[in-house]
C-alpha cells in the first residue's frame, strides 16, 4: 500500500469486567467520551447522542468529531462495552486501560489502533486539511 499514505488512526477498544450501573448510565460514559475529547485535543460537532436502552440493556452513543466521531455500545448484562475513536489524522495513544479501569471499573480492556488510510495519494496540489480540518 505504499500509495496509501496513513492519515488518521482508529481505535477499536473492548472492555470486559466493567460494572454494569455504570454501563446503565450515560453519564459516566459522558465522562469516557469527556476525557477522550479534552486529553485528545478532539473538537465535538455539537453534543453527544445517547440511546439508553430498557433493562438488562445499555446505553449507545456517539459524538461527531471535526476529526471524525466517536462512539460506544455497552452491555450492562455482559459487563462489556465497545468504543470506536476515529480521527482523520494521527493522535498520540490514549491510556484507554487506565481511564475505562477508573471511570467504568473495567477489568480487563483491548485496544487495537488502526492506521487509516483515505485512499490514493493526494492530488497535486491537494491537501489532507482540504478535507479534515481537525
Amino acid at each position: 500500500m505504499a500509495d496509501m499514505p496513513d492519515t488518521g488512526v482508529e481505535w477499536l477498544v473492548d472492555a470486559a469486567g466493567c460494572d454494569p450501573a455504570r454501563l446503565r448510565d450515560p453519564l459516566a460514559l459522558q465522562a469516557v467520551f469527556a476525557a477522550a475529547v479534552a486529553e485528545l485535543g478532539l473538537h465535538p460537532l455539537g453534543a453527544p447522542a445517547w440511546r439508553r436502552f430498557p433493562e438488562p440493556g445499555g446505553v449507545t452513543g456517539v459524538w461527531l468529531l471535526t476529526e471524525s466521531h466517536l462512539a460506544c455500545h455497552t452491555f450492562p448484562e455482559f459487563g462489556g462495552a465497545c468504543f470506536n475513536l476515529f480521527c482523520c489524522r494521527p493522535r498520540p495513544d490514549w491510556p484507554w486501560t487506565e481511564r475505562l479501569a477508573a471511570l467504568l471499573g473495567a477489568a480487563a480492556v483491548t485496544v487495537r489502533a488502526l492506521p487509516r488510510a483515505h485512499g490514493a495519494a493526494p492530488r497535486p496540489g491537494a491537501t489532507p486539511a482540504a478535507t479534515c480540518t481537525a
